[in-house]
């Protein structure tokens, strides 16, 4: 009798995915490849975190978190069960089932996709695993990434997408420190190449996630994550604009947003800032809008967007030379303080944080500046300098600049013992003659 090996691969995974003995391997040991990894190993699935940094791999191998979202506890308790290790030897993907690739997904210097660590862990993927293997991506990036780079390469190197192997996209939707939502409880989108493919990524995801939401391709999936975030850069762009219009009629934008909202429909809320960061927001819409033009399509909401946003850190910067024109004070030789450089509240994470550019634009013009941050203790500046952040709140500076909203700093202590604040995150809904804010230039 002949075996039907087609279906025996795809039986085989099943099997040990409903009963928790297939081996994960996660590719990308950070904001995102660390937290699905411990959450597998939470639920008792072997998992094997890979990533080329070894000094990543060596303290998740002392049962130590590098991420800020996932308690050193949960790392090591994972490690006593045996049920996490990490790794920087590609050669052990032969030993795992299952294929979660988490890795960066920049920008070129152009604003064009640098896919060159997809194509790296693809390479590793199609030089040592063996088949039956499901693949996942989980980098975001544009619509026919996951076709292109990798079912395609791995129907090249003989393996039968569908059959033998299996190949699914499904986006990360980390939000680092938001304590309201549990990755858990944030439903997981899933294309796959095949039906086959996406029931595999559908049995997988669903070990973890209350809800698993399967699309009819990876495409679908692809361009679901770059809409979301799209949605939010061009409606924050739209707010951003409103608040330098209110600026200039001299009216706080602030209360007209909270007015705003009390309308129970056709309204939700956008606030302005001094530019956006992360790894989503400022690079996701170009993936989009650099696939279109290969369509001949130029989407002028995603450029003018990106526009209004990448130009926040420098109003910031007229914002604080107003202010100290106030006080007949020039920017150049101005002792400021800068609070805050994480690109949001209580989280250590500076990708791509207008804060960043802001402290450049402000070092450019002459002025001696010092940073306050407690959850980042040192970054690196634009000429990869590491700059060191003061371990307490100082006083004694003409003036200072408010970029990142944290529940542990002291406000009130810095809206007593300053003369001149710039509040780029409206952390004072009263008006005071000493703060200027975005969107309302008391």
């Amino acid at each position: 009798m002949l075996i039907n090996l087609e279906t025996n691969y795809k039986q085989q995974l099943l099997e040990k995915i409903n009963t928790k003995t297939a081996k994960i391997g996660v590719i990308g040991m950070g904001y995102v490849g660390l937290p699905l990894a411990i959450e597998f190993a939470k639920k008792d699935f072997q998992v094997l975190g890979f990533d080329v940094d070894a000094n990543k791999v060596a303290t998740l191998n002392d049962g130590k978190s590098h991420i800020l979202d996932v308690p050193t506890a949960e790392v090591a308790i994972a490690k006593a069960k045996k049920c996490f290790e990490a790794s920087s030897d590609f050669a052990a993907l032969n030993e795992v089932d299952i294929i979660s690739i988490c890795v960066p997904t920049p920008l070129t210097a152009s604003h064009e996709p640098d896919m060159s660590y997809v194509k790296a862990a693809v390479a590793s993927i199609t030089q040592h695993m063996k088949r039956g293997t499901l693949i996942v991506l989980e980098s975001t990036t544009y619509p026919g990434t996951t076709r292109e780079l990798i079912a395609d390469e791995l129907e090249k190197a003989g393996d039968k997408v569908g059959t033998e192997v299996f190949v699914c996209f499904s986006p990360e939707r980390i939000d680092p420190g938001n304590t309201e939502f549990d990755s858990r409880d944030v439903p997981k989108v899933v294309g796959g190449i095949t039906s086959d493919c996406v029931m595999l990524g559908r049995a997988y995801y669903s070990q973890v996630f209350k809800e698993v939401v399967p699309v009819s391709t990876t495409e679908v999936a692809e361009m679901t994550k770059l809409l979301e975030n799209t949605f939010r850069s061009v409606n924050i762009a739209f707010i951003n604009e409103m608040a330098v219009l209110c600026e200039k009629l001299g009216i706080d934008l602030w209360e007209v947003i909270g007015a705003a909202k009390t309308k129970p429909f056709g309204f939700m809320p956008f606030y302005p800032g001094p530019g956006v960061g992360g790894h989503c927001i400022p690079l996701d819409p170009m993936y989009l809008y650099w696939k279109g033009k290969e369509k001949n399509h130029f989407s002028r909401f995603i450029e003018l967007a990106q526009q209004i946003n990448t130009a926040m850190p420098t109003h910031v910067t007229q914002i604080v030379s107003n202010a100290l024109n106030k006080k007949q004070k020039s920017i150049s030789g101005a002792r400021l303080l800068m609070v805050g450089v994480a690109y949001k509240s209580d989280i250590d994470d500076v990708r791509e944080s207008p804060a960043l550019e802001v402290y450049e634009e402000l070092k450019q013009l002459g002025a001696n500046i010092e940073v306050y941050d407690p959850f980042v203790a040192s970054f690196r500046d634009a000429k990869n300098n590491k700059i060191q952040t003061n371990s307490k709140l100082t006083n004694n500076h003409d003036a200072i600049v408010i970029m990142t909203k944290h529940s542990n700093i002291d406000y009130t202590a810095i809206l007593e013992n300053n003369d001149c604040i710039i509040d780029t995150r409206n952390i004072w809904n009263e008006k005071y003659e000493h703060v200027h804010k975005i969107g309302s230039m008391y």
